[in-house]
């Protein structure tokens, strides 16, 4: 499916006009905002509720300027170019204004820097350090309207809200989750959802897109560093760290990589120095995801076609979004556990007999891109003989977080190994970070399975790419089978309302709710002010191009041909979908409605 957004970028590409910005003239495409055109030619015009493509309402008059002819001052981001326009972004009259509204959003603001989760890398802190501001002389009410954390994943400080509407942007044209909305009026005004619920009474998908589009610490994961710190101090506890494709290509940004850098022997060296006993990687249990779903897909195909679509599992927001919206698709979910829940179960069974490690003395923590991993993890369904499959979730940057704590110098570490039994992993484990990943991954088992050959070319190129919708079809053996992939939940229901409607038919969806999937996730790092203006496509295509670029230089790119999964199978599964693995490594699914607070 084409990208709307692009072609439309092309169009406009193809007339330019010429404005003068500040005394100079500059060519610009006809039809964008003064803000984008001073932003081309790199004049920095400071903003706070935009974000481009999804939140441009101009209502923070930040980003005010003089425009020749008018009285009154124009919020740039709304404001379009045209040809002869002259455009002042400097002068008094505009300073001051800009300084005005930072200043009247700070004097009802709790100002907690110092002990702020966003310290350092929040916008509106920025803000008021580029502008100058050093002083409030007045002060707002200063109400106390709430810190709502009622659920694992992602905890709500409305005395840190600016009421920017980023987060309903996101929540409401992108996930279309609809969670938040503005409630009561005048300065009580807050974005919230329904009767100022919790995330976890309301049809939230703990997806994290509204904490990575927040520009201040309104919104936040629920931190379990200090869990962690205790169990890792334990001297009783065997503490197991395990760590998602995507993280090894996002944590070096925290430090000031560049984006996209692949430190996954810096990941694991940093991990043994914090103190975990062993340093586990994720990629193997999506490896054996990828063995049992695959396995789904051909059971499903040759025998059970009426059972088809089959749509993959392994996103927890896409699955909590499927419960809440799309009950009906429930049995055409995967009952596949995601990998991190399949290494967590795996740990306290398989591993702790092998090793002769009591399950009960063992710690599961799993790094994750993801605030919905945390919801996941609590899921009375994630149990293995009676223990919890996975005890900790961190996010990015909470492990980001805990390197800085202690000192580690993470970009000059020397590269280490993860740990047996968890150790190797193929190419298609890794690219389960990038949307279309899993999908790919699954179609060079599943042509094994059929036909008992190895596809000609691993690559499948049809599933890569960052379009929120596409499609195609894939052949195995005598079996033509049709194929989409979504990311993003918002494209996920146009996809399935397009099934519904009979406009499209398809055998196999992988659904991702994270924009640009994994490396695109709500537990990812938070961009600089500037850069997280854009939310562009940019920073996700170079993490995804950095897991397809070393997936490329790997001997083993096939789940089906990892000695590890084998020897899982061997020693203690049996074979895909056999009775062991759907007791360990496969789940169940619940309906929960669209008004779940309405509910007893």
């Amino acid at each position: 499916m084409e990208n709307i957004r692009e072609k439309e970028d092309a169009k406009l590409s193809e007339k330019t006009v010429t404005i003068n910005i500040d005394g100079i003239d500059y060519q610009v495409p006809d039809g964008i905002t003064v803000l984008e055109a001073a932003r081309l030619v790199n004049i920095e015009i400071p903003s706070l509720c935009y974000l481009k493509d999804i939140n441009e309402i101009g209502v923070c008059r930040v980003c005010v300027v003089e425009i020749e002819g008018s009285r009154t001052l124009q919020a740039s981001c709304v404001y379009p170019v045209r040809e002869g326009l002259k455009i002042r972004t400097n002068t008094e009259r505009v300073r001051r204004a800009r300084k005005t509204a930072v200043t009247l959003l700070l004097s009802n603001h709790h100002r907690e820097c110092l002990t702020c989760v966003r310290n350092l890398n929040c916008e509106l802190q920025n803000l008021a350090d580029n502008l100058g501001i050093r002083d409030i002389p007045y002060t707002g009410e200063m109400k106390d309207y709430g810190f709502f954390d009622n659920n694992p994943a992602i905890q709500r400080d409305y005395n840190k809200c600016i009421n920017c509407r980023r987060c309903m942007a996101i929540c409401n044209k992108i996930q279309e989750c609809y969670v938040y909305s503005p409630i009561n009026r005048g300065l009580d005004t807050i974005i919230a959802p329904a009767f100022q619920k919790d995330m976890s009474d309301v049809t939230c998908i703990m997806c994290g897109q509204c904490v990575l589009a927040c520009p201040t610490a309104s919104l936040t994961e629920k931190e379990s560093i200090n869990e962690v710190w205790a169990v890792i101090s334990d001297p009783n506890k065997h503490v197991i760290a395990q760590t998602a494709p995507s993280i090894q290509v996002t944590i070096g940004e925290i430090f000031g990589m560049p984006i996209g850098s692949f430190v996954a022997g810096k990941l694991v060296a940093a991990l043994k120095r914090l103190g975990f006993d062993k340093v586990f990687a994720t990629d193997v249990t999506a490896d054996l995801t990828i063995m049992e779903e695959a396995s789904e897909l051909v059971e499903r195909l040759l025998k059970h076609p009426d059972h088809l679509p089959l749509l993959s599992s392994c996103c927890p927001a896409w699955v909590k979004y499927a419960e809440h919206f799309y009950p009906e698709f429930l049995p055409h979910l995967s009952t596949t556990k995601s990998p991190h829940e399949m290494c967590g179960a795996l740990t306290k069974t398989w591993y702790a007999k092998k090793y002769g490690i009591d399950p009960k003395n063992i710690v599961n923590v799993a790094i994750m891109p993801c605030t919905a991993k945390k919801y996941e993890a609590m899921r009375p369904e994630m149990q293995s003989d009676g223990f919890r499959n996975v005890d900790y979730v961190l996010t990015t940057r909470e492990l980001g977080r805990m390197i800085r704590q202690v000192g580690i110098d993470f970009v000059n570490l020397p590269d280490e190994e993860y740990d047996e039994p968890f150790d190797q992993y193929s190419g298609a484990g890794m690219i389960f970070g990038a949307t279309g990943g899993v999908l790919e991954a699954a179609v060079r088992t599943a042509h094994k399975l059929i036909t008992g050959k190895e596809m000609p070319v691993p690559d499948f190129k049809e599933a890569r790419g960052q379009s929120g919708l596409k499609y195609g079809k894939v052949t195995l053996g005598d079996k033509t089978i049709t194929i989409a992939i979504a990311h993003g939940t918002g494209n996920a229901k146009r996809a399935l309302e397009m099934y519904k409607s009979g406009e499209m038919k398809f055998d196999y969806m992988e659904v991702m709710a994270c924009p640009g999937g994994c490396v695109g996730g709500g537990g990812q790092p938070i961009l600089g002010s500037r850069d997280h203006k854009y939310i562009s496509l940019s920073y996700r295509h170079n993490r995804s191009d950095t897991l397809y670029n070393v997936e490329k230089g790997k001997k083993i790119r096939r789940s089906h041909e990892n000695p590890r999964v084998k020897q899982i199978y061997k020693e203690f599964l049996g074979h895909p979908l056999s009775e062991v693995s759907k007791k360990y490594l496969h789940t169940s699914y619940v309906e929960r409605g669209k008004y779940p607070y309405l509910k007893a």
